[in-house]
């Protein structure tokens, strides 16, 4: 079985596949004061919960936007699970070029959903991702990515206008029974949900028409359900599109007999396959 692991700036989430079957998801928060053994203890209790044989895991990998945290929880896999995690970075087989400037820095959660959706459509994609930042990731028919637009996420936006604005208080996050709020918290989840939906949607536009071609448009991230229906334009909400797009990049890399945990710094470029 695999472990795939998800390292946000929110939460850490984890799938269990055994072959392409997602068995189990977890999902913890992203502290960067616990330590390795404090993950592993905790990784090893989700386990038992399930009633999860840890020596049936034969393979792990990473993917992860907090470095700090990245060290951490490869030490807890290692520990816990006895294999060597892949990391998702420079000089890992993904199968897809990366045209950005520097492609050192594109966020590694932004390649596995390109990875993944490239693979269910074989052409011409966005990834919209509601996460702790709201992204749009581009890929080119010929499977490049080639880019994308980074926004401040939902709840960032809510938290930094309620820490400005004295008279206003925390919300539920929920969707509200019409755009036009007849009181401030209906007000507040409007701007939110039709407000990002809005935003999404105009965004794509000018994406579609900047890069002259119709495009597939996915949604994934915590928020994507809530978001998703409302625009015009996202057909396909896929919650677990980035653990399947490590379950993709750690075969490629598994086929291609390469070392679980690769040291080479050789390209700044991820290879094709």
């Amino acid at each position: 079985m695999l472990l795939v692991v998800d390292i946000g700036n929110t939460n850490v989430v984890l799938g269990l596949y055994d072959g392409q079957r997602l068995l189990h998801t977890f999902r913890i928060s992203s502290s960067r004061t616990r330590t390795a053994d404090e993950y592993g203890v905790m990784l090893y209790q989700l386990a038992q919960q399930r009633q999860i044989d840890v020596t049936a895991i034969d393979g792990t990998i990473v993917a992860s936007v907090v470095p700090p945290l990245t060290e951490t929880m490869t030490n807890a896999l290692r520990t816990t699970f006895a294999r060597e995690p892949l990391v998702v970075g420079p000089g890992l087989k993904t199968g897809m070029s990366i045209l950005y400037e520097n492609p050192r820095e594109v966020g590694s959660d932004r390649i596995v959903n390109a990875v993944a959706a490239y693979e269910r459509v074989k052409g011409a994609l966005i990834v919209v991702d509601f996460g702790t930042a709201t992204t749009l990731d581009c890929v080119s028919e010929a499977g490049e990515y080639l880019g994308g637009v980074i926004v401040p996420g939902i709840l960032v936006s809510l938290d930094g206008l309620l820490s400005r604005a004295a008279k206003l208080t925390r919300i539920e996050v929920a969707e509200p029974p019409r755009v036009l709020g007849r009181n401030t918290t209906h007000a507040l989840q409007s701007g939110i949900v039709f407000g990002y939906a809005s935003m999404v949607d105009g965004l794509i536009e000018r994406l579609t028409e900047e890069l002259g071609t119709q495009m597939a448009i996915f949604a994934t991230g915590g928020l994507a359900s809530l978001v998703a229906k409302h625009t015009k334009y996202v057909k396909d909400v896929c919650p677990e599109l980035t653990l399947e797009g490590l379950r993709l990049i750690y075969e490629r890399n598994h086929r291609s007999q390469q070392p679980a945990c690769s040291s080479s710094r050789r390209s700044s470029r991820p290879e094709n396959p």
